[in-house]
């Protein structure tokens, strides 16, 4: 291992990452709640500032992936698709399989410039975590907890509020509802035999009455569905640790844009046209296993230089006050400090710890094991 390989395996080097992260992100949520004075004045000011307000939070995750460990994430498209992405509002369908699939959506949005104007269907615990659930608040994120007859007007009422957003935005989604597991996948085939609907080898059954909502209330705004499934050379199976440690994936991505006159209003047609998009998902996914690759042209979309220089701005104005502040502790002798100090470190250590963990197929979110909680909406 290389210098640089062994100093990005190191805890201390996660640490500092983390800090930069932490304090910048309650800093920014900081003036994005200042930003709130804005809304009755001018709300499309409001959103625009919240956009690259969100984006300086976001970005520092993306450039973990990018910079940091050097993952390549390949897009297989259609090239006349291709010029459209980043132009126009879309609904992006994501598979739910890896720990980082959302930072390689995210990094998918990066590529395009749209990142800090993502949106996403979120659980409605996060909107209270600091940095990114309060980042999320600001920037009209639509919550959720779960229970579609509790969620339906909450969803509605946050999807049209976004017919207006004065920034191009895709609305990032995962149908499934939850991440894959061998378990869950075990249930949610069940549920499919019983409704007689077509099984699914690498995917769970969707969850069709949120995303026929979202295409309603986005019709005529949103143009477009991008339909991606992704998957990891050499069935890798990465980690946000892994990614932490700098350790380099190789990422297939596989886009199709299919216009939004294709996705039937009718809820029930809608339902139906979301199966099928899923069975077809599902034999992507097994000519992937087959082949290595997948339909389409393979382009690799230029990084852009933004998210490495937004981290290094926060790493030089937030590093040096941590340094000095360490260099007093360590010059004053006194041992009340120094183990307030020490005390300090184990805790922010467990508290990186249990964060990363979050990430965790095997930590996730039981949503889907239980038969009686699986049905599909």
């Amino acid at each position: 291992m290389d210098l640089i390989g062994f100093l990005k395996s190191q805890f201390l080097c996660h640490l500092i990452i983390c800090y930069i992260f932490i304090v910048s992100g309650l800093i920014i949520n900081t003036i994005q709640l200042f930003t709130l004075v804005l809304w009755p004045i001018n709300k499309q000011l409001y959103r625009k500032i919240n956009c690259k307000l969100a984006y300086c939070i976001s970005s520092q995750l993306v450039m973990l992936l990018e910079w940091w460990s050097g993952t390549q994430c390949t897009l297989y498209t259609d090239p006349k698709d291709y010029v459209k992405y980043g132009k126009e509002n879309a609904i992006v369908i994501l598979n739910h399989n890896f720990e980082i699939d959302f930072l390689c959506g995210w990094n998918f949005c990066e590529r395009f410039g749209v990142l800090g104007s993502s949106k996403v269907l979120a659980k409605k615990e996060l909107s209270y975590v600091p940095v990114i659930g309060w980042m999320w608040y600001f920037l009209e994120i639509v919550f959720c907890s779960r229970k579609w007859e509790e969620d339906r007007e909450t969803v509605i009422k946050g999807l049209l509020n976004l017919r207006d957003y004065p920034e191009n935005f895709w609305f990032l989604i995962h149908c499934e509802g939850t991440r894959f597991t061998q378990q869950k996948h075990q249930i949610s085939m069940q549920v499919a035999e019983s409704k007689g609907l077509p099984k699914l080898k690498y995917h769970l059954l969707p969850r069709t009455k949120g995303f026929a909502v979202t295409v309603k209330c986005l019709r005529n705004v949103v143009t477009a569905v991008y339909d991606s499934t992704l998957n990891f050379k050499n069935n890798e199976n990465p980690t946000l640790l892994g990614v932490l440690s700098g350790k380099k994936y190789q990422a297939d991505l596989y886009v199709r844009r299919i216009p939004l006159e294709e996705v039937p209003e009718d809820e029930e047609q809608c339902s139906r046209w979301l199966h099928k998009l899923y069975q077809e998902k599902d034999a992507f996914q097994e000519g992937y296993y087959r082949t290595g690759t997948y339909p389409g042209t393979p382009i690799v979309p230029p990084r852009r230089s933004w998210t490495l220089l937004i981290w290094l701005f926060w790493a030089l104005l937030l590093l040096y006050p941590l340094f000095q502040l360490i260099v007093n502790m360590i010059s004053s002798g006194s041992s009340l400090t120094l183990a307030s100090f020490a005390l300090v470190i184990f805790v922010a250590s467990v508290g990186v710890r249990r964060m990363i963990s979050v990430t965790e197929i095997n930590k996730g979110s039981t949503y889907g094991n239980n038969d009686n909680k699986q049905k599909q909406k």
